[in-house]
């Protein structure tokens, strides 16, 4: 964007609006990212992308093989404004489609799975990028998934139960990792271009009409 244009729409935020942005900002990551596989429930989906912009995770890519996932506002709680969505859902195999666009980006595949020879949470390397992925509620991740992914994670339990709702599970793991990334040595944080790029996508979706007084500022 137009450094100009910027200034003039900084004009219409407010100055605590623009220092929240800046703080929360500087908490982001790329390093750690989530893949929801298939998920038609609206509010277990919903629910992952509040805790995401909680635990300061920015980019969520959802494969819609079967189903199409819909953020619920109620639930999400307008989070999913602040968040970047990657979409996978152009072909019967839209999982395979994520999985090299990830890779292309350095990121490990982690399946999220109680079963198989899963690393336990408080054992999981976090030094590596990593993109983990919750599958369907009642199913868990899709067989593609298991048989492609680059290691396997799963929350230590101790009850009867075998495994945890997705959103909660979700919440779970983004709060230990993120957690332990922050008080690492790891360079975790946004590049100072992605930092600027999101500002102003933010500034702009701050804006009640934005497009209109962009176009009139462009007029002049």
């Amino acid at each position: 964007m137009d450094k100009n244009l910027l200034t003039y729409l900084e004009g219409y935020v407010t100055e605590r609006r623009k220092n929240l942005f800046r703080q929360v900002l500087n908490s982001r990551t790329r390093h750690f990212t989530v893949v929801l596989e298939n998920i038609y429930q609206q509010h277990n989906s919903s629910a992952v992308v509040r805790s995401c912009d909680i635990f300061g995770v920015q980019d969520i890519h959802v494969i819609e093989n079967t189903y199409t996932s819909k953020v619920s506002r109620h639930v999400a709680k307008g989070s999913q404004k602040w968040l970047s969505f990657h979409q996978y859902n152009n072909d019967t195999n839209n999982t395979s489609q994520c999985f090299d666009e990830l890779k292309k980006q350095g990121y490990q595949i982690i399946a999220t799975t109680p079963h198989n020879d899963s690393c336990y949470l408080h054992d999981f390397d976090i030094s590596k990028k990593s993109a983990f992925v919750f599958g369907v509620e009642k199913e868990g991740v899709s067989d593609y998934t298991l048989e492609n992914a680059d290691g396997y994670l799963k929350i230590p339990m101790v009850g009867f139960t075998e495994s945890l709702n997705i959103s909660v599970a979700a919440a779970i793991i983004l709060e230990n990792l993120t957690s332990r990334l922050r008080k690492s040595e790891i360079n975790w944080e946004l590049s100072h271009k992605e930092k600027e790029v999101l500002y102003e996508e933010w500034i702009e979706k701050s804006i009640k009409n934005v497009e209109k007084i962009k176009k009139h500022y462009l007029s002049k």
